[in-house]
């Protein structure tokens, strides 16, 4: 009993403890059929939807927005360091080295926008490194 003379079963209701002493049967979640017809699933009778899948990014295209992001970040002074903290393969981390050297030279030789040099470099090398099947049977390739 607690304070004031009601019990724990008082305070929630004689009907909430009828149902779950009840079972399924009483919450109509019984696995028992009713004869009642029921309403197929949304979108259609197999469970499709109407919704579009979502879109794959290749290997190569998540590659090259990784390389550019990183070859950016380390151009801008924000960021460069070991390959596992920036989440690249090894093979993506050699791409990245490329990029950046090569963008630092064009900076040096007075290039204005080295954004495009990076987005084309980073594209054309993680393209050809998936081309001849990208890395190994380890991550760290």
């Amino acid at each position: 009993m607690r304070r004031g003379g009601t019990s724990r079963a008082g305070a929630f209701g004689a009907p909430l403890v009828a149902a779950l002493l009840a079972g399924p049967a009483a919450t109509g979640c019984g696995t028992t059929d009713s004869g009642h017809a029921r309403e197929p699933p949304p979108g259609g009778a197999a469970g499709r939807s109407s919704a579009p899948s979502p879109r794959v990014t290749s290997d190569a295209d998540l590659c090259t927005k990784l390389v550019g992001h990183w070859s950016h970040e380390a151009l801008d002074g924000r960021g460069y360091g070991d390959h596992q903290s920036m989440g690249l393969s090894d093979g993506q981390y050699g791409i990245l080295r490329e990029v950046v050297a090569s963008a630092r030279a064009a900076e040096r030789q007075g290039a204005a926008d080295t954004g495009r040099l990076i987005d084309r470099e980073a594209r054309e090398g993680c393209v050809a490194w998936y081309r001849v099947g990208g890395p190994g049977g380890e991550p760290w390739r």
